[in-house]
Order: structure tokens, then sequence, then C-alpha cells
């Protein structure tokens, strides 16, 4: 048996069927979330949405199910720009929040898993990056000194607090060294008495500056995404498996 819809009623006038139209379409919005291009945090509204979902089929185990990938594009309250981001839909999943992915904009620079207080820092330091040399290694400094204030580091000043980072196998012992640059280059940056940096210096300050940031932060957090991968196979594979018996 078919079921076929009856039609909706017709409007009196067009003007009604218009406000009729409106009133359907009632704005949705995400959860509240970070702007990527302005770094405001506020639900975004969804002014587009489109999936790719579709119906596998198992003919061995004569089950199927709904999976694929569907994509929201998002605005900006504050500055009006556009996000777009992904997640995947697989119907044994569905009442779990989805796993988001941006894909517009992406920062190649900025090093993964960082907390949030931790970015932003970073983030400010990237936009003087072309501008002040000098602003940019005093931001650096005070990036990592967040850092050591994060991990709870121990010490009177900037040099023992990371060297008590090296004890607590928080970062190698090698690393010590590498940020105790950082914090001559950020002295250097704030003290006009002790000189000028230059953008020759820049590099070295970006290079040093992701050696601690991905040792303490990207790593885990990347192991940590490959493990709940893992865990989210698993489980499809037990949720397939449970539904087939079902069948």
């Amino acid at each position: 048996m078919t079921f076929t819809p009856s039609p909706p009623p017709k409007s009196k006038s067009r003007k009604d069927g218009s406000n009729m139209a409106k009133q359907n379409k009632a704005p949705k919005f995400s959860e509240e979330k970070r702007c990527g291009h302005c770094g405001n945090e506020a639900p975004m509204r969804k002014v587009a949405e489109y999936s790719e979902v579709s119906t596998h089929m198992d003919e061995k185990e004569n089950f199927c199910w709904n999976e694929g990938d569907c994509y929201e594009l998002l605005k900006c309250p504050a500055c009006g720009k556009i996000e777009l981001r992904s997640y995947y839909f697989h119907e044994a999943f569905s009442e779990e929040a989805p796993d988001y992915k941006t894909l517009y904009p992406v920062s190649s620079k900025l090093p993964l898993g960082l907390p949030i207080t931790i970015q932003k820092e970073y983030e400010a330091a990237l936009k003087v990056r072309s501008m002040s040399a000098n602003a940019y290694g005093v931001l650096m400094g005070r990036v990592l000194e967040l850092v050591c204030e994060d991990r709870k580091a121990n010490g009177n000043d900037l040099y023992n607090k990371l060297a008590d980072l090296a004890v607590k196998n928080e970062i190698p012992g090698k690393l010590v060294a590498v940020a105790d640059k950082l914090r001559i280059f950020r002295n250097v940056g704030a003290h006009p008495v002790l000189g000028a940096l230059t953008q020759n210096e820049v590099p070295i300050l970006e290079n040093l500056s992701r050696a601690v940031l991905e040792y303490v932060y990207s790593a885990p957090y990347l192991a940590e995404q490959a493990k709940r991968a893992y865990e989210k196979l698993r489980q499809r594979e037990k949720a397939i498996r449970k539904k087939a018996k079902k069948v």
C-alpha cells in the first residue's frame, strides 16, 4: 500500500502564503561555539544544511542501515562571516551529539588540541606576527606562561617552571632549553634596553613555540582522537551485528 499525502491548503492570497512560508521556516541555531574568524563565542545561525545520508544494504545478513556525511553552513552573529562544518551520521548513534569537523575556515598554523585560553593568545600573537617582531615575541612568551599555568608548574620564574614541567615529564628535558629561548626572546621584545627583535627571529620564535605546544597538547590530542575513532568503529560494528541478529 502506498500513501499519497494530501496537498497543503491553498492560501487566500500570495501575501498570506508568503507569511505562512516564513512562519514554517523558523531559524535554526547551532550550539554555542567559537567563530573561526573573529573568536566570538555564541550560537550561530544555520543558514544551510546538506545531507549525503543514504541507505546501505548487507545482502548476506539481509539488513540495512542509514549513514553518510552531513554538512552545515553557519553564520556568525558578531562578524557575519560564514563557517562550513561536517559530521558523519550513522543511525546506530543518532542520539549522540555529532562529532563536528570545521572545514572552513581552517588555520594550518594553529596547533591542535590547545585549551581555549592558550589558543586565543596564540592567535593574538599570529595577528601581529608580520607587524611587530617585538610584540610577537612578548605574546609568545605570554603563551608559554599560560602553558606553565595550565600544567600547574611550580617555580619562582619561567625558567624554573619549565624545569618543573620536565621533572613531571610534561615536557622532555631537551625541550626546556628550547622553551627557555622563548623566554629570552620575550624579554628582548619587552625591554628596549636589551635590544630589539627583527623579522629574522620570527620564524625561530614560531618553530620554538610550536615545538612546545605540539608536544604538550597536539600529541596527546591526536592520540585521544585515534582512540575515540577506534572505539566508535568497534561500537558501530557491534551495533550492526546486533541489528543483524534482530533481523
